[in-house]
Parts: C-alpha cells; structure tokens; sequence
C-alpha cells in the first residue's frame, strides 16, 4: 500500500530526513507544533501499533528517544510531547504509523489538554476487569 509516507520513504516526495535505518526513517513536521518537530516512520506502512511487529515498534520508541535526547541538548526545550495518534478516531490524519517528537518549553502557550470524563459508582472495576491483562 502506498501511503504520503512511502512516497517520502522512497524520495518521491522531498522532506528533511534526520535518520533512517532498515526499520525506519524519521523527519521533521511540515507543520510543526513547534521548530524542530519530527516524526518516527515505520518503513512498513503499518496502519496502526496493531499491525506492527513488536520489535519494530520497540525500536521506533528508541529512536523517538534518542531524538527526544537531541533536541533537548540542539534547542533546550523544557520538555517533549512523544505520542501516536492511533487511527483516525484518534486524530491520525496519515495511516501509516508514526511518532509525533515535539520539543516543548515552559510557557510555549501551545497547551495540551484532553478533556476528562468521569466513572459512575462501581463504573471503575467493571472497567479494569474488561482491561485487565494478566
């Protein structure tokens, strides 16, 4: 399946690479949060972390770290948003899997909130025995 990203994988498509390796390639945000935004790309057009191996997906949170660790040592940002928006319901706009990098300072005036919700009377165990895994 040929997604933006393959096409930018392939140099179809110019971008600003700041890594790649047989599992995955990273680049910065035409549309950054803030300068110095960059995505972590899995090779593979993986829809979502469902359809990604484990160890591939292992290996793309490491290289979003050592990412993270480089641009708080180039820009000295106070902080980081690392996050995957996981199919559209989630707001991924592309679906091929990716990682959102994005340096963050105090007082950026960008936000971040979710709004909450909140559990009825016994809501919360229900809940946690539907979810738990072990």
């Amino acid at each position: 399946m040929e997604t933006l990203f393959t096409k930018i994988r392939d140099g179809k498509i110019p971008s600003k690479k700041i890594w790649s390796d047989e599992l995955c390639y990273s680049i910065l945000d035409i549309n950054p949060v803030n300068k110095g935004h960059a995505l972590v790309i899995s090779n593979e057009p993986y829809r979502n972390i469902g359809e990604c191996p484990d160890a591939t997906l292992s290996h793309m949170i490491l290289v979003a770290k050592k990412i993270e660790a480089k641009m708080r040592e180039a820009f000295g940002c106070d902080g980081s948003n690392i996050m995957i928006n996981n199919d559209p319901a989630s707001g991924q706009e592309v679906p091929h899997l990716h990682i959102h990098v994005i340096p963050r300072y105090d007082n950026d005036g960008k936000g971040f909130k979710l709004a909450h919700c909140e559990y009825s009377e016994g809501e919360m165990d229900k809940v946690r025995a539907l979810l738990e895994t072990r």
